[in-house]
């Protein structure tokens, strides 16, 4: 399919400036002249300039282009670019037209092996981000990282505010797991928390992450789609947003997740949302945060090590026996990376939960089965696949 229609090209002279041959912009395809061929790209960068799915956040649809001044001025990283920038997605008649603009791009590229990376927008995009993997014939992971929950219900909410209430009842239901990063408690509705948790999905506050942000990769590596709420990062870090706040994740932890983000090679597509130049400082001190996030994920991503197949002599197995049902826990380490997975059973008849029945883990969880407890990994899985 021609995607072409879906864009609008970029303004040459927002980069003429930028001319060392080893700046990003230097070292990749974009739509200034003519649209680049996806089909033989690594990521795809998508500019969103829609945000009538926000009330408060009036000007995140003018975030896409202040994201890319800075982003193409660094220096290129590691490895072999393969990266397109597509231009700005064209916004439909209304917000669902948007929303399925978003599902239709990101699925094709997402069917060539093509990582679709959205910048700019109202966090409700990733609506349509999700709505790429329907038709995929398999159930997925999402990660969402936000100051707030975005489920509220009713038709009189805003689209950024409910967005993830209509993720979690959307049909067909596709989503395996849901795991959500960097809420602030005084912020959000304990019973909208209760919900995660009677769902066996994860959700877990700044503190926690935090106290332990190396705990986090596994919830993180675990993913097959990123999406990324700026308001998640404290305001002295990131103004540039109407929600902003004076508590949440610095710069630098926003940029460690999403390097643990690059370097899951289950995911394969991210967003960043919510990013509004009317409320950055004189510098754009945000957009650069933004930008320097996704060098970042995509230093991650060319880090990739392949870590998929279990039955190669690149990792360790470990058999631990248990006192309990399950009477053992097979647990796997790569030799390359000295990561962790657990495997946890799916039941006779239900293939389709083959590829999550392995599921990324910690050194801790390995530690907590050898002394007899059963990892709080392997409970909510295995109560996801009965």
């Amino acid at each position: 399919m021609d995607l072409k229609i879906f864009f609008s090209p970029l303004e040459e002279e927002d980069f003429s400036h930028i001319r060392h041959s080893n700046s990003f912009y230097k070292s990749i395809r974009a739509n200034v002249d003519r649209m680049p061929d996806y089909k033989d790209a690594d990521i795809a960068i998508i500019g969103v300039n829609e945000e009538r799915g926000t009330v408060v956040n009036k000007g995140a649809a003018k975030g896409a282009i202040e994201i890319r001044k800075k982003l193409y001025n660094l220096k290129k990283g590691y490895g072999a670019y393969k990266i397109i920038d597509m231009g700005t997605l064209r916004n439909g008649v209304d917000l669902d037209e948007t929303h399925g603009r978003v599902k239709e791009v990101c699925q094709i590229l997402i069917e060539n092996n093509v990582l679709p990376l959205i910048i700019g927008g109202s966090h409700d995009i990733d609506y349509g981000q999700f709505q790429a993997y329907e038709g995929m014939d398999k159930l997925i992971s999402l990660l969402n990282i936000d100051a707030l929950l975005d489920m509220e219900e009713g038709i009189s909410q805003p689209a950024h505010q409910q967005h993830i209430h209509k993720i979690l009842l959307h049909e067909p239901n596709y989503l395996f797991n849901y795991s959500h990063l960097a809420y602030q408690s005084y912020l959000i509705d304990q019973n909208a928390i209760n919900i995660l948790e009677k769902l066996y999905f994860e959700a877990y506050r700044i503190g926690h992450l935090r106290s332990n942000i190396q705990e986090m990769e596994p919830i993180i590596r675990n993913a097959d789609m990123l999406s990324f709420d700026i308001t998640a990062i404290k305001s002295s870090d990131a103004p540039g947003t109407a929600n902003a706040q004076p508590f949440g994740l610095t710069g630098e932890e926003a940029c460690q997740i999403c390097w643990y983000a690059g370097l899951n090679e289950k995911l394969s597509s991210a967003g960043f949302y919510e990013y509004n130049p009317e409320y950055d400082d004189s510098s754009k001190k945000t957009a650069a945060v933004v930008a320097t996030m996704i060098w970042y994920f995509i230093e991650g991503f060319y880090h990739r090590k392949n870590e998929q197949n279990f039955k190669n002599n690149d990792y360790l197995k470990f058999v631990v026996s248990m006192p309990s049902d399950p009477e053992t826990l097979s647990f796997y380490k790569s030799k390359l990376s000295e990561k962790w997975w657990m495997e946890v059973p799916f039941p006779q008849g239900k293939e389709k939960y083959s590829r999550n029945c392995i599921i990324p883990c910690s050194y801790s969880d390995y530690q907590a089965a050898t002394k007899g407890d059963l990892p709080e990994r392997y409970i909510n899985t295995h109560a996801k696949l009965i």
